[in-house]
């Protein structure tokens, strides 16, 4: 039962370490270890950051390290922040209290170049997108793109259902720059 799911975990979430899998899934050291074993030849193993080991799909395509990742909004306790325990591979580590909350809540995120840069909110007229540091124009320019894309689809709802997440706005953040993207 592992096996399927560690390799259901790396088809949406590779290349991933032991560790990630097992904050993911809650699974022991000891199932994560049997399940790899037991894949054998359709897991390979490669070299990731400082001394971790990472496991992905034989036959996975990963893209060249310098290929751009395209801007994005995730929505609160997205998979891509919980899928991931060592820190700094898709969330920088002085931003994780910003974004990942006492509670547990995990705030809606601004992505760009692959890397949490900061967060964003249902707001009366659209979306507001708060980034942790300085953004270039082009980043910029594709957030906006596709926060009008996502307001769009929010359009019909009733954004009073975000509002009980507006006292992490409340607190504050370091926010270098904002704006306001109107549906």
């Amino acid at each position: 039962m592992s096996k399927w799911l560690l390799l259901a975990y790396l088809r949406a979430f590779g290349p991933a370490s032991a560790q990630d899998f097992a904050r993911f899934t809650l699974l022991t050291r000891r199932a994560i270890t049997q399940a790899l074993h037991d894949l054998g030849d359709h897991v390979v193993r490669a070299s990731g950051p400082g001394r971790a080991a990472l496991f992905d799909l034989a036959d996975a395509t990963v893209p060249a390290e310098d290929t751009p990742a395209p801007p994005r909004l995730l929505p609160m306790w997205d998979s891509m922040l919980l899928a991931h325990a060592v820190p700094g591979r898709v969330m920088p580590q002085e931003y994780r209290p910003l974004v990942v909350r006492r509670n547990g809540d995990v705030l809606p995120c601004l992505l760009v170049d692959g890397q949490v840069a900061g967060v964003w909110r249902a707001a009366e007229d659209g979306l507001e997108l708060t980034a942790f540091h300085r953004l270039g124009k082009a980043a910029w320019q594709s957030l906006t793109e596709e926060a009008e894309r996502l307001s769009a689809l929010l359009a019909d709802r009733d954004p009073a259902v975000y509002r009980r997440y507006g006292h992490w706005w409340d607190k504050g953040f370091p926010d270098v720059e904002r704006t306001i993207v109107k549906s």
